[in-house]
């Protein structure tokens, strides 16, 4: 029989219909970050898989065979497509089918080898890794700590031995981790019934908790991902907009499936992309239902993503943070309420002008929002009120120019020079994580290490007298999320607040309790609200370790204690 694999369409958690049904493909999370022991080196993973139960024998999860796991980087905006491309292909092997078992008498079925396979400037593909190692799931103390029987190593000892050193110099790790992603999701998909941290009623619950996923991960020089092959000494400063990169991973398996008589499967045809992944939750919150497998389908590349933009311009989740609107439905999200009158005449709410007001103002000039600039983009009718701040957030990244910096020296003007805190722009108009390589990693052990991100970061230079003077100056928390993305960014509580407006008052568009010259602080109740909220789970599961994959090792079928981590 002859048919279509997925036809034209086909990631985060099973967000859409189509890649629901193939979870080997299906990208749940992508992460880059300074890695935090090595300041001249980034770290991205890739995860694939969701929901892997430790218990799910006898066949156990693996990367699939036939599948395309990419992820794809970008660092100049002049080029049309990837610039930097790695590629991962696995085979399997079974060492014993006469036996049932996974793993018995030191031999390994379903064993996983890779070849990763790099491409550079639209270039030819060369492998860099030949027979990189996937290690065994972890299935118990039988299977992999007992001599003779099983593996007879620690888990700990399979996860050192399958870090690879690349031929062209990263760092690669394929294998099984624990799901690092945190989220109630019982409560977001009960129509946003969100349960705050601390509620004795009815307790929010980590629904990725004691679940596993494959991770693909890599650790590269800075220099190798930067345009011009600048290590991070040679960066003009902290905020070099020549270091940014965009990052995204992909899925892709071939368009022809056949099914033979026997029993073979055949694999032919042209490889259709099956999932992807930049920003989290883009496709589970922001793309509605009828588009998310044509969402998945497409690159963010050759203004694919345009078709895209209306729903941050006007987000469904901004209706219900709007009391006039949907608002009252949805009382979980009761404290985030956009600004409808922010400085006596700015309306966020959908549908409403926003700062479509100031267009082609001479206010405007000097600042990202002219139309000599990116206004058109910006500022594109009096109908996208978040085109402002959702828009560049998800598309183009964030610029060190007026007026997207913070609040402090601004003498309450918003539009005026203010204190730097970000640059990740990188104008592809598309879906991906952005990062700035210049920027500094903030120590774990640091007390003002926040999982909040940059949102941390703009709390601190607006409030903490370190860090308000007006130079530009590293802030803890700048090189958290949405510039790039760490392990342990709490990505569903910033994305709220970030649709509640917070972007907005970081630069001075303050919420409506705030009257210029008449109240004492604009940090006002209203704001408050927004900073103390939290979307119930604000940590994962587990904890993370400090040197490379830095994910956690899979949790064990055999042992249900999430207190025991072999």
């Amino acid at each position: 029989m002859l048919g279509l694999a997925f036809g034209s369409y086909a990631s985060s958690h099973r967000e859409a219909p189509l890649i629901s049904n193939d979870p080997l493909a299906d990208n749940t999370d992508v992460y880059a970050f300074k890695s935090p022991d090595d300041p001249n080196t980034i770290t991205i993973l890739a995860n694939y898989i969701p929901f892997e139960s430790p218990e799910g024998g006898p066949n156990y999860y693996n990367f699939g065979e036939r599948i395309r796991y990419e992820i794809h980087i970008k660092n100049k905006a002049t080029t049309g497509g990837d610039d930097i491309t790695y590629r991962f292909t696995f085979t399997k092997t079974n060492e014993d089918p006469s036996t049932f078992f996974n793993i018995r008498l030191g031999k390994q079925n379903l064993k996983t080898s890779y070849v990763c396979e790099k491409s550079v400037n639209g270039g030819p593909f060369t492998a860099i890794v030949q027979n990189g190692i996937v290690p065994a799931y972890n299935i118990g103390p039988r299977s992999i700590d007992t001599p003779g029987l099983g593996l007879g190593k620690s888990y700990d000892m399979l996860i050192a031995e399958a870090i690879a050193t690349a031929t062209s110099g990263e760092k690669v790790f394929c294998g099984p981790a624990d799901d690092p992603f945190f989220v109630d999701l019982a409560g977001a998909f009960d129509v946003g019934n969100f349960r705050p941290e601390g509620n004795s009623v009815n307790k929010p619950k980590d629904g990725l908790a004691r679940y596993n996923v494959h991770t693909i991960a890599l650790k590269i020089p800075v220099n190798m991902l930067q345009k011009d092959g600048k290590s991070v000494g040679q960066a003009a400063n902290i905020l070099d907009g020549d270091f940014v990169i965009g990052v995204w991973a992909s899925a892709s398996r071939q368009k022809i499936t056949t099914l033979y008589n026997g029993g073979d499967v055949g694999f032919d045809g042209e490889w259709v992309q099956v999932s992807r992944l930049g920003m989290p939750l883009t496709n589970e919150a922001v793309i509605p239902i009828g588009m998310k497998d044509r969402w998945n389908a497409v690159t963010p590349y050759n203004g694919n993503d345009l078709q895209f933009a209306k729903y941050f311009t006007n987000p469904e989740l901004a209706l219900y943070m709007d009391d006039s609107q949907f608002g009252g439905a949805v009382p979980s999200l009761k404290a985030l309420r956009i600004q409808s009158k922010s400085l006596g005449s700015f309306d966020f709410r959908n549908g409403k002008p926003g700062l479509f007001g100031l267009k082609g103002n001479a206010a405007l000039d000097g600042t990202a929002l002219a139309e000599a600039a990116f206004g058109g983009v910006l500022l594109p009718d009096n109908a996208s009120p978040r085109a402002v701040d959702l828009l560049p957030i998800f598309y183009t990244g964030v610029p060190n120019l007026k007026p997207y910096q913070l609040a402090t020296g601004k003498a309450g003007n918003p539009l005026a020079a203010g204190k730097p805190f970000i640059n990740n722009f990188l104008p592809t108009l598309g879906d991906m994580l952005r990062l700035n390589m210049a920027v500094p990693a903030t120590p774990r052990n640091d007390p003002n290490f926040s999982s909040l991100g940059l949102v941390g970061a703009a709390v601190l230079g607006l409030t903490n007298s370190t860090y308000t003077n007006i130079n530009m100056q590293f802030i803890p928390n700048m090189d958290g999320f949405p510039n790039g993305r760490r392990l342990e960014d709490d990505v569903t509580t910033i994305e709220l607040q970030a649709v509640g407006g917070v972007v907005l008052a970081a630069i001075g568009l303050w919420y409506d309790d705030y009257t210029p010259n008449v109240s004492p602080s604009p940090v006002t109740p209203m704001l408050g609200n927004v900073l103390g909220f939290t979307a119930g789970v604000t940590k994962n599961d587990t904890t993370l370790k400090a040197s490379f994959p830095y994910v956690q090792t899979p949790w064990r079928g055999f042992n249900y204690s999430k207190a025991v981590k072999f």
